[in-house]
């Protein structure tokens, strides 16, 4: 077993079997299509070993990460040159943990790894809604040649799930050509979460993925990520939108991006943490 100070490398008060877990968490550690600077593979790592030093009692919910079931499953282990087969093996993962009945929670990794989680569960829950945070649309087609990119995932799981199922919050970065697609396909709150009461309201009693791309936030407040984005929303910001989604079918989730090295004060890191407390503490 992996160990930080001679304590288990797990998530926080992770510690829970898996038999008596109601979400499972696990990292997705690749970064293989990065398209400006790599290293979000090694996200999972650095976020267990800083969630040492933060408390597992969130006082904006109320609640304590030490009195509700997770379990860690660690990273999953990739053949890193073969794209395919990296979505194959979270699909794999992702489909072991919802036939168990359990919510799926992956930690990125770049935001490609989504199309794994989302190719399962849409298995599933066909009526499939996708909440995306993010600085960057993601709608793209094709990246220089490429179908399978960071830059083209939510392209990827729009067509598995169709017109108005896509909901966006926060997007300040896309190409002409994305910002034309997406009218009449995909719901788009550009800059920030000032819609999102009415999109949770529409998708009650539905089933929703939840993908947030910590690049929403603002490089003042998160620098350690491989595309930052000036203009973005503040911590406050985008915890009170992932408290927003509490009363929500959340059937899977996850959080991509963060590149822990480019931010040597390992401030970006514990900002990952805490998002990642408080969406374990909503959905649960």
């Amino acid at each position: 077993m992996r160990t930080v100070n001679n304590k288990p490398a797990i998530f926080m008060a992770c510690d829970a079997t898996y038999e008596e877990s109601n979400l499972v968490l696990f990292g997705a550690p690749f970064d293989g299509t990065s398209s400006y600077r790599p290293g979000s593979r090694f996200a999972g790592s650095a976020i267990r070993t800083e969630s040492f030093g933060i408390e597992t009692y969130s006082p904006y919910l109320k609640k304590d990460l030490e009195n509700v079931s997770v379990f860690d499953a660690g990273d999953l282990d990739f053949s890193l040159g073969n794209t395919d087969k990296v979505l194959c093996e979270i699909e794999r993962m992702t489909e072991r943990i919802i036939s168990d009945n359990k919510v799926p929670f992956m930690i990125g990794g770049e935001h490609l790894v989504t199309l794994g989680s989302v190719r399962a569960i849409i298995k599933k829950h066909p009526d499939l809604n996708i909440i995306h945070f993010d600085a960057h649309a993601d709608l793209r087609d094709d990246y220089m040649g490429e179908s399978l990119s960071h830059a083209t995932v939510i392209r990827r799981c729009f067509e598995l799930l169709n017109d108005g199922k896509v909901f966006q919050f926060g997007i300040r970065s896309m190409t002409r050509e994305e910002d034309l697609w997406a009218d009449g396909k995909v719901i788009q709150r550009k800059y920030d979460f000032d819609t999102l009461n009415d999109v949770v309201i529409a998708l009650r009693d539905k089933p929703v993925y939840l993908t947030i791309d910590l690049d929403v936030l603002d490089p003042s407040v998160f620098c350690g990520t491989g595309t930052p984005e000036p203009g973005g929303v503040s911590f406050v910001d985008l915890i009170k939108a992932v408290h927003k989604i509490s009363g929500l079918q959340i059937v899977g989730c996850d959080v991509n991006e963060l590149s822990p090295h480019y931010d040597t004060s390992g401030v970006s890191t514990i900002t990952a943490c805490k998002v990642i407390r408080e969406i374990i503490l909503s959905i649960l």
